[in-house]
This record gives structure tokens, C-alpha cells and sequence, in this order.
């Protein structure tokens, strides 16, 4: 159980003390074609042209977006296969989060760098070995 849910803090509380925002989940797929019909199946509007594309996402209702990042040689099932991505609100709070978190002892995978999509992008590891992702919209 949190600590927010015990002490019965709001979540706005939450939000003052830690800035990175739940912003998205990525997934790794083999065939972009193939995932991105199955999930138009399921109701997603995401437009043909993305089928051919390394990186594709759909904005869910609520404001949630749904990757999808082609990879040659995806994991196996389990962990890897997903990232969940939380949204800073600058590069500086990137790096600063990521020193905080491999400092309190979790595992970095990929520290802060400057990704070619123009965000300041940092990976970690949860517990089970999946991707945690910070990042943030480099300036200019």
C-alpha cells in the first residue's frame, strides 16, 4: 500500500512532490503492419500510413497515447516487450529524476542522452525488468 493511501493525502499531494506525468506505453513489435491492424480492430483510429513507419502511436480517450516502436529482434514474451513513459516537464527534470531514482537504488538502463526525435530520454528498470521511460521535449 502507498503511503499516499494510508495517510489518506490527496493525489494532488502526490503531484507536488514528484513531477514525471504517466504519459504513455510503448510497445516493441515484430510486424508494424499486423499490430497496428489488430489494435485498428479493437477501435483505434490510427491512420494507414503508419504501417510502414519505425514508430507509430494513437492518443486514447482520457489523453493516454499507445506506441508502437518496430523492433527487429523483439524479446520474448514477458519483460521488455512494454515501456511505460512518464512525461517531464523539462530535460533538467530528466536527469534529475533518473539520478534520484538510480540513486534510491533503482536499476538505469540507458542514462539521460538527447534522442534524434528531439526529447531528452531516459530508461530504467522496474523490479521485473521492464522499461520505465522519462523524457521530456528538447527545447528549440
Amino acid at each position: 500500500m502507498s503511503d499516499s493511501f494510508k495517510t489518506g493525502r490527496s493525489r494532488a499531494a502526490y503531484a507536488a512532490r514528484m513531477t514525471p506525468r504517466f504519459d504513455a506505453i510503448g510497445l516493441a513489435v515484430a510486424d508494424m503492419a499486423a499490430s497496428l491492424a489488430f489494435y485498428r480492430m479493437l477501435g483505434l483510429d490510427i491512420p494507414a500510413e503508419a504501417d510502414t513507419q519505425p514508430h507509430a502511436e494513437a492518443t486514447l480517450p482520457g489523453g493516454l497515447r499507445l506506441m508502437w516502436d518496430r523492433a527487429e529482434t523483439p524479446p520474448p514474451s514477458g519483460p521488455g516487450r512494454m515501456e511505460l513513459a512518464f512525461l517531464c516537464d523539462s530535460p533538467a527534470e530528466v536527469d534529475a529524476a533518473y539520478a534520484k531514482l538510480t540513486d534510491g537504488g533503482v536499476r538505469g538502463s540507458k542514462a539521460p542522452w538527447d534522442a534524434f526525435w528531439g526529447q531528452r530520454y531516459a530508461v530504467l528498470l522496474d523490479p521485473d525488468g521492464n522499461n520505465v521511460a522519462l523524457f521530456a521535449p528538447l527545447p528549440g
